[in-house]
């Protein structure tokens, strides 16, 4: 998740007082947008919505958050510098969520409720249309958060209150379900939503998203809360969610100065710390999966977690290595995925197995991986057909069902860290390769910021303590 400089004594703590001024900060991949001269007083709510949803591509694959879950869950392996790798403590501070997207949102919720604005707000959609949209973002962005954090600042932040507790995790996860679907029955039949990039104002998309979130957030709870889990899960399938590649939730980047950003990470800043892992790698090669061709510009996969000296030695003696996404194969207008079709098939087969639906779980965990190869230009329904009959792919009725699939959602999510870690956590697959030399395991949460205990210490004290002094290695909630 990106970072914002700004003056942190004005924005302190994960709450950010709510200042109705407009949007401070331009739009990193899709061009600045102007103030309407005549407005001035009022933000620009379309120009808000392409601000959030122009960085969500660089959420789901950026710095930050993102690329540290990326490494966690071993998409990526550091090529120099490997401190991350090898489980050094982080720190991040989730300042860029609050005071960015979060306050953005926030924002566009604000100004389409208060009487003294939603009139002019509502010339960029009908005010219930903007509200709707904004609060599955918000939930979206809420949820990214607290899997990685666990108990964070959720009831009262963003209404401008200063110094607030942290909420516990337990008590988020049923509230954004709540916000999800509040939000998908809000839509009306009013004004198209301007400055939508993803679904250009499409309602009927909006709210198989949201149902796809309520679904994919319901089954995180399998281990913690199952009963609630399996009652969301069947609501949303019955509410209706992604089903066909056409309502992917994608950015689609124009090219040009606009430009995908792992394209931009490679081939305009010419950086190159990150290689596709020989954990992804191994998984693809055991399963003769042709979807390594388009992961990977090479079938082989760098090492997980070696030390920086070991890293450029082993780089001198196989100079050629998997990049992400073909390097400079990779097109500068390939879309960024926050929900696909195949993810959520792949869900409904791992909550089929549960017995938490009547549906077949092997009809799903079909149409999961044939929708995921469709995705990446696999059509072929031979080579699906072949890919689909082997024994280590085909479910059998039997335990071993549990581990297929949570591999296939594994490599669905590539190379989105924030799904893959959270579905390792959950799941215990695929197997993580050890770091050498080390014990240490992989990471179960990211530890709060340094920014908390200065600006929140009474509050931040209470929630380190849930997790063992803020230890990585303490677990979320969900994570049984």
């Amino acid at each position: 998740m990106k970072q914002v400089n700004f003056k942190r004594a004005a924005l302190a703590l994960g709450v950010f007082a709510t200042l109705l001024t407009g949007c401070s900060k331009g739009i990193d991949d899709f061009g600045d947008i102007n103030r309407n001269p005549n407005a001035t007083t009022v933000p620009i709510t379309s120009a808000l919505l392409t601000n959030v949803l122009a960085g969500a591509g660089g959420n789901v694959w950026g710095g930050g958050i993102n690329t540290t879950t990326g490494l966690y869950c071993q998409y990526m392996s550091e090529t120099q510098y490997t401190d991350i790798s090898r489980y050094a403590s982080p720190v991040i501070n989730w300042d860029g969520t609050y005071a960015g997207d979060l306050y953005d949102l926030q924002n566009i919720i604000n100004v389409n409720t208060d009487p003294g604005t939603k009139a002019a707000a509502a010339q960029f959609g009908s005010n219930n249309n903007q509200i709707a949209i904004a609060r599955i973002l918000k939930a979206y962005n809420f949820w990214m958060l607290t899997d990685a954090y666990g108990d964070l600042p959720y009831f009262e932040a963003l209404k401008g209150k200063g110094i607030i507790a942290y909420d516990k995790q337990e008590l988020i996860y049923p509230d954004l379900i709540k916000e999800l679907k509040e939000a998908a029955a809000q839509f009306d039949g009013g004004l198209t939503v301007q400055g939508d990039i993803m679904y250009s104002g499409n309602t009927t998309k909006w709210k198989k998203f949201a149902n796809s979130l309520i679904a994919t957030i319901a089954l995180r709870m399998s281990k913690a809360n199952a009963t609630l889990g399996k009652a969301e899960f069947a609501a949303a399938i019955a509410a209706g969610v992604i089903d066909n590649n056409a309502d992917n939730a994608a950015i689609v980047y124009p090219g040009g100065n606009y430009r995908n950003p792992i394209y931009n990470y490679y081939v305009v800043t010419q950086r190159f710390d990150f290689a596709v892992s020989k954990t992804v790698t191994d998984q693809l090669t055991a399963k003769n999966d042709p979807r390594i061709n388009v992961y990977t510009s090479n079938a082989k996969g760098f090492p997980y977690g070696l030390t920086r000296a070991d890293a450029l030695a082993w780089q001198t003696t196989n100079p050629t290595f998997g990049f992400l996404y073909g390097f400079t194969a990779t097109s500068q207008t390939m879309p960024m995925y926050l929900m696909t079709a195949g993810q959520v098939f792949l869900a409904r087969a791992e909550a089929a197995r549960l017995g938490w639906t009547a549906e077949v779980a092997a009809t799903q965990y079909a149409n999961g991986i044939t929708a995921e190869f469709n995705r990446w230009g696999i059509t072929n329904a031979g080579t699906i057909a072949t890919y689909l009959a082997q024994t280590d792919i085909a479910l059998t009725g039997l335990a071993s069902d549990a581990q297929k699939i949570a591999e296939q959602r594994w490599l669905s999510y590539f190379p989105d860290g924030n799904q893959g870690w959270a579905e390792y956590r959950r799941t215990g697959f695929p197997a993580m390769a050890p770091v050498p030399g080390s014990a240490t395991a992989v990471p179960r949460r990211i530890p709060y910021g340094s920014n908390e205990p200065l600006y929140n210490p009474t509050n931040y004290a209470a929630a380190a303590a849930t997790y063992n002094s803020n230890s990585m290695a303490a677990k979320v909630w969900w994570d049984k």
